[in-house]
């Protein structure tokens, strides 16, 4: 029996099925929540209650903010790279897709996982190594102007359906929506920020 494939891209289905549940469970890797356990935290209970690299320096200090940081970069790759690999471009984008909601709502951690904001970059990376470093450039002026990590994820979002466009504009449809999720993930940031309560960075503490 023939394959059913997508008709826009001629990628059979199971292909693209097959690559997001590994992409998606990749996605549920949490590094923050594994060291936090073994220093005897909760990481979810402390702090800002993310499970990502800003939430893990303010409570388990820089070794492990490193660590969390290449990791949730890593499984981005990662994903991408197998997307690609078994489903061609389509399901590596979609992969992209995949692993940044595994890394934010997992499955193994009753769907509570961190921001996404280090494994979108990853995926970007391996999507399009151009349009991984051109949203981080924007993470990073934002972060470096205020000190504040949501500033610069938030700054990253709101022009990363315009930074597709222009460099990768077959991804703009699941860039815009990862770009929507990030956006709504940082609501009680921006709650903070408006009230003038979200705390700096300290890279010196």
């Amino acid at each position: 029996m023939a394959d059913i494939v997508l008709i826009t891209t001629g990628t059979p289905v199971w292909k693209i099925i097959v690559s997001v549940v590994i992409a998606y469970l990749l996605g549920n890797i949490s590094p923050s929540i594994i060291l936090g356990k073994l220093h005897g935290i909760d990481i979810k209970k402390e702090g800002s209650g993310n499970a990502g690299t800003t939430n893990a320096l303010r409570v388990l200090g820089k070794k492990a903010a490193l660590i969390t940081l290449v990791i949730d970069i890593g499984k981005g790759v990662l994903a991408v790279f197998i997307g690609r690999l078994i489903g061609g471009d389509a399901a590596g984008y979609v992969c992209a897709l995949a692993v940044f909601c595994g890394h934010i709502w997992p499955c193994f951690y009753s769907f509570k996982g961190g921001k996404g904001v280090a494994t979108a970059f990853g995926a970007l990376l391996a999507v399009n190594w151009m349009l991984g470093l051109a949203a981080l450039a924007v993470v990073a002026v934002g972060l470096a102007l205020t000190q504040r990590m949501s500033v610069g994820s938030l700054l990253g979002a709101v022009t990363f359906p315009f930074i597709c466009w222009f460099i990768e504009p077959d991804f703009i449809w699941i860039g815009s929506l990862m770009a929507l999720i990030v956006l709504i993930k940082h609501r009680a940031n921006i709650g903070r920020l408006i009230r003038g309560e979200e705390p700096k960075m300290s890279f010196k503490k």
